[in-house]
């Protein structure tokens, strides 16, 4: 009887295939775990990219429409655009792909793209995926935007401004007296408010903003010469040669501590001095109750504030949102 012989070859040959057949799957892993790693990398650095383009748009946008940024045009002078999507780049190169600017609406969404040496425009190239037939991976990110006026808010002193006395003028130093130079039958330049419910706990208090018919945006007063007691002189300081959102009221009624403040929006204060009964900075020429400073442009990135359609004094909040805005 004859022995059968096998041939080595043959095996050979099998294991040849066994590794070519491994080869593929061992590069999708590679392709998977690496080339998929860094796109997820450059995605994140692309958001990163497009959410600053988008907030530096809406903060200039919301202060100026007519700022040389404020644009969509992807033309020379969107330079701070580039500037920021390729400084969020770990290899400093992204592209700006698109803006759509809605300045009526006050809107919009920036797209960033990928930009690599040696890959296709608005794509990265595959270094393990190349061998199973890709050659650069399409990579974007998208960020929205809104802007507006704050309708609601927590402001560090209760305090609250005349409607009539603003003024957009930051030239325009005004005293303000809580007796005197009220209009319209507004009595006096400004007064301090209380929470109407009586929550008050702390000299900080969360201000709402709207049409009048609103019970929730009326406050009561407070005719006190000093701070109210909920405050400190340390939070009364805190005004100091700053810049302070503070509510405006467009109606007054009733007297003492009966009277309620209508809060019809809110402006930017910058504060250059103040007297009152229990506190005084920079006060020479001040009558009691009274305060000095001047209005100023504002524009904030707080979550703190809600973003609404009050009335535009010239403070306004700057918002990412999901989805299309």
């Amino acid at each position: 009887m004859r022995r059968v012989a096998f041939s080595g070859d043959t095996e050979r040959g099998g294991i040849a295939v066994m590794v070519a057949l491994l080869m593929v799957v061992l590069l999708g892993f590679a392709a998977i775990s690496i080339d998929v790693a860094r796109l997820y990398s450059e995605r994140g650095q692309l958001q990163n990219g497009a959410d600053s383009v988008a907030l530096m748009l809406g903060q200039k946008c919301a202060k100026n429409l007519n700022d040389v940024d404020c644009s969509d045009t992807l033309a020379s002078p969107v330079v701070l655009a580039r500037t920021l999507a390729n400084a969020n780049a770990v290899d400093g190169q992204s592209n700006v792909k698109a803006i759509v600017l809605d300045k009526a609406n006050r809107k919009a969404t920036v797209t960033t793209s990928a930009k690599a040496s040696g890959g296709a425009l608005n794509s990265v190239p595959d270094l393990f995926a190349r061998a199973l037939g890709f050659s650069n991976s399409e990579v974007t990110a998208t960020s929205n935007v809104q802007w507006g006026t704050p309708s609601k808010g927590t402001v560090i002193v209760p305090l609250a401004i005349a409607e009539c006395k603003f003024s957009p003028d930051p030239s325009f130093v005004q005293v303000l007296n809580m007796n005197a130079g009220g209009c319209s039958g507004i009595p006096g330049g400004f007064g301090w408010i209380t929470d109407p419910n009586g929550a008050d706990s702390a000299c900080s208090v969360v201000i709402s903003a709207g049409a009048s018919n609103n019970p929730g945006i009326w406050f009561s007063s407070d005719t006190g010469a000093s701070r109210p007691s909920v405050c400190s002189p340390g939070d009364i300081s805190a005004l100091n040669d700053q810049t302070v959102l503070l509510p405006l009221y467009a109606v007054a009624t009733g007297t003492g501590s009966g009277g309620k403040y209508y809060i019809k929006g809110f402006a930017a204060f910058h504060v250059t001095g103040y007297r009152f009964s229990s506190d005084t900075w920079n006060s020479s020429g001040l009558a009691n109750k009274s305060l000095r400073g001047y209005f100023v442009k504002f524009v904030s990135l707080s979550q703190a504030l809600e973003l609404g359609s009050t009335a535009d004094y010239g403070a306004s909040v700057v918002r990412l949102t999901i989805g299309v805005p």
